[in-house]
């Protein structure tokens, strides 16, 4: 009988205690100033580039505090699950699926990186650059005007607790 019972036993999922920092981070990544007035591209591409800069951002943050490791990794796999959703959504078949998951993870793992370089650079050149090769962007907007919305964005995410964070509290 314990066999059974362990069987069907019904664990909580741990990814579960991060999903509303995953809400918090797709809100802020579909407000409006982003496409409106920094000149993202509303699109498909536009939006999928701002769920990447702002969890990259969010992750940037987490990992900058010891102990935030796991937390980054449920985060983490939440973007996974969602992706692999919308992947589905959009007719892609199980067949690719993989491929495609492969493609958007190395897209995050590139925002992360290109972002933390160009936040540690005083220069905001730095980060305009990395907005300008990273984002899809509407024809003439200024990458330096989106740079300095994801700065910002940086900044409140620094001058808020670690944990707050974590728990999906992102004050904007």
């Amino acid at each position: 009988m314990s066999f059974l019972k362990n069987l069907f036993k019904s664990e909580p999922d741990p990814r579960e205690s991060m999903r509303p920092l995953w809400e918090r981070v797709v809100e802020i990544a579909r407000e409006k100033p982003w496409f409106a007035e920094h000149g993202v591209e509303d699109s498909v591409g536009g939006r999928f580039d701002m769920i990447t800069a702002v969890i990259s951002l969010v992750m940037i943050r987490l990992e900058s505090e010891d102990g935030f490791g796991p937390e980054i990794a449920l985060l983490t796999e939440l973007f996974v699950d969602d992706m692999d959703g919308q992947l589905r959504e959009l007719g892609i078949n199980d067949v690719v699926v993989g491929k495609h998951m492969g493609k958007l993870m190395a897209t995050l793992g590139g925002r992360i990186g290109a972002l933390r370089d160009g936040l540690a650079s005083d220069n905001d050149t730095a980060l305009a650059g990395a907005v300008e090769r990273n984002m899809q962007l509407v024809e003439g907007a200024d990458p330096a005007q989106t740079a300095a919305a994801l700065r910002a964005l940086y900044a409140d995410l620094q001058a808020a607790d670690a944990d707050a964070i974590a728990a999906g509290t992102i004050a904007r």
